[in-house]
């Protein structure tokens, strides 16, 4: 009788336990938390149970997507961004949203940025849902000495005497792309076309050739299943975290584990095989994966009595899922806006031209040139500060921190608005949402008078490892198209950036062609 009594009071001690918790988890921490962040000044909508402010962001991001824009405007924030816009309208900078139980802090300040992105160890990534990692983890989400340990592993990679040596890749993808361009304007002299499809997979081509010495074609079911994997993710994205909702056998979560192991198995398949010919002798390929390989060997080497060191074979997986999804989206979309500015505003594109023309005249572009684009360059800088790639940024408080006079408690999110910043009137003037390539023309450092108000790769120690991958790869394929084609827009393009994990084109990019 009384080992009885004392499994049922043990059993009650455990359900009050875990009762406890889940009130705590969802309402006494949100409120708590609440009331410390309204004492520091911050305001935003009341916490709502469970959901927080979630069936407000779908309402108010169905809304955006649904309505159309004029083609001329570059006001895209409350399309790009709708509900961080709504906040930050109905409350002002110093204010916080609700995803789910958890508050995320919006910050703006330039200094605050600068210091949130600089303090990498005490500004760590959020915790997120696991599925949502299934689309690219990496270099990305890791943290600390895990962070430390890969980046100095895959740097060399990066580094621009390597890039030097990827040209040729860019080269033969960007001639496939103009090639198949040529074809269709030829018969007329012109022609309409959606460039958006078309960037896509030239840039998919390019990764992987710079990335794992294949062509697009080799490539093309991996990236198939990535951009299936984003649009589920965004599904993920938007709806509430619920701890172990993930090894429930939903749709949703079945097809997204389908993809991972798909995408996991062609990846392994190409990587044993490079590691294969590698110990047979054979050169490791000047492409990311030969390099990544090779630092890694080399790390292994010099630490051969540490188990600690080098990149399992799972952990080079997901670097090259990071390779594919990355350096795809980034490429893809400064180039697609790039072309509806100029498109918009011929008079740049012809100084962009006519500077092409004078470095290369009509020969393949080469590194030394490259980097003589002044104006390329500056229109690049513009198009990234009015249509970034990722439109947010966000951080997580895992300790008391204070930043600058605010006092931020531990279990806090913190949304860096990258799209809000850079069309922000109060840091960049009354024509903060008019493309004006002049604005850089000293740089980015005069344009921004020293702020950290330009960052559409981040800052601080992980900034992001590929910007000059990705900008290099944009000056290529810009002074391809430029040496052969004008443009304009079509009669029947709209403009609709929409954030799909990056910010692209809802219904594409209609351009005309003219051959030259």
């Amino acid at each position: 009788m009384g080992i009885s009594v004392w499994v049922v009071l043990s059993v009650i001690v455990v359900v009050l336990i875990w009762a406890w918790k889940v009130v705590n988890w969802l309402w006494l921490r949100p409120k708590k938390l609440e009331k410390r962040l309204r004492k520091e000044g911050l305001a935003g909508n009341s916490y709502k149970f469970f959901y927080g402010d979630f069936k407000q962001v779908a309402k108010i991001s169905r809304e955006a997507r649904s309505k159309s824009m004029d083609i001329f405007s570059n006001d895209i924030v409350w399309r790009a961004s709708p509900f961080v816009h709504q906040i930050v309208k109905n409350y002002g900078k110093n204010s916080f949203m609700w995803i789910g139980t958890i508050p995320r802090v919006v910050i703006m300040d330039p200094e605050q940025i600068k210091d949130i992105l600089a303090k990498n160890y005490d500004f760590g990534k959020p915790h997120t849902n696991p599925l949502i990692k299934l689309l690219a983890s990496g270099l990305a989400d890791y943290e600390g000495e895990k962070w430390a340990k890969h980046r100095k592993i895959i740097n060399p990679a990066f580094k621009l005497e390597k890039l030097k040596l990827m040209l040729t890749k860019f080269d033969q993808s960007c001639n496939d792309m103009i090639k198949n361009w040529e074809a269709l304007v030829s018969p007329k002299g012109s022609y309409e076309l959606d460039v958006w499809p078309s960037l896509q997979n030239f840039s998919c081509d390019a990764i992987s050739r710079t990335a794992f010495g294949s062509s697009y074609e080799e490539g093309r079911r991996i990236f198939q299943l990535l951009k299936v994997q984003a649009e589920l993710t965004m599904k993920v994205v938007r709806s509430v975290y619920i701890p172990g909702w993930r090894f429930l056998p939903t749709a949703l979560n079945k097809k997204m584990k389908e993809n991972d192991r798909d995408i996991r198995d062609s990846l392994k398949g190409i990587i044993n095989k490079r590691e294969k010919a590698m110990k047979a002798g054979e050169s490791a390929n000047n492409d990311l994966l030969g390099i990544l390989l090779e630092s890694n060997l080399k790390e292994i080497k010099e630490h051969v009595n540490n188990k600690n060191v080098g990149l399992s074979i799972d952990e080079v997986i997901e670097e090259c899922k990071l390779f594919y999804f990355a350096g795809q989206e980034t490429t893809s979309n400064l180039l697609v806006w790039t072309m509806v500015l100029l498109s918009r505003h011929p008079n740049w594109q012809s100084r962009a031209r006519d500077e092409v023309l004078e470095v290369f005249g009509n020969q393949k572009p080469d590194f030394d040139g490259l980097s003589r684009l002044k104006i390329v360059t500056m229109i690049l800088y513009e198009v990234l500060r009015l249509y970034p790639p990722a439109t947010m940024l966000t951080r997580a408080t895992h300790k008391e921190m204070k930043l600058g006079k605010l006092s931020l408690p531990a279990g806090v999110e913190i949304a860096l608005p990258i799209v809000l910043v850079h069309h922000d009137h109060e840091l960049w003037g009354n024509d903060a949402k008019e493309f004006k390539p002049e604005r850089f023309i000293e740089g980015v450092s005069k344009a921004t008078k020293g702020q950290l108000s330009f960052f559409p790769f981040g800052g601080g120690p992980r900034v992001c490892i590929g910007q000059n991958f990705a900008i290099l790869e944009g000056k290529i394929a810009l002074s391809f198209i430029l040496q052969r084609f004008s443009f304009e827009l079509s009669p029947a393009y709209a403009h609709a950036p929409v954030t799909v994990v990056t910010l692209s084109p809802q219904h594409g990019a209609r351009i005309i062609l003219h051959k030259l």
